[in-house]
């Protein structure tokens, strides 16, 4: 595999597990919203069930953890690209803001670069 075959495969997988991430935590709030559908549809009282939807908010905040602990990691790997050379790449949505570098500004990568 050439340089960056292996670089987009790990962007890819990067990007991958941040959309996994945010489908996981999606998911889970809908499931909590269920249960609170449920317990109005049947007449119950509030403190029904309430370990179990608990234990379901609990896996909201660990995904949330999660998501940021990605969000962190992407930041580092970006870093870790520009430290070894590798100049700009991008895979997913493009013009992300890049907020562990520059939360005021929204930066476009394009193919061509200016050189000196």
């Amino acid at each position: 595999m050439e340089r960056t075959e292996v670089i987009a495969s790990v962007a890819g997988d990067l990007h991958a597990t941040e959309h996994a991430i945010d489908a996981a935590i999606t998911q889970a709030t809908t499931l909590v919203q269920s249960f609170i559908g449920a317990r109005a549809a049947l007449s119950l009282s509030p403190v029904a069930a309430t370990a179990s939807q608990a234990k379901a908010m609990e896996t909201i905040a660990a995904l949330a953890a999660a998501r940021e602990s990605i969000v962190a990691c992407h930041a580092e790997l970006q870093k870790d690209h520009r430290r070894l050379g590798y100049g700009a790449y991008a895979v997913g949505p493009i013009g992300k803001p890049d907020d562990w570098l520059d939360p005021k500004e929204t930066r476009r990568i394009s193919h061509l670069r200016n050189v000196a």
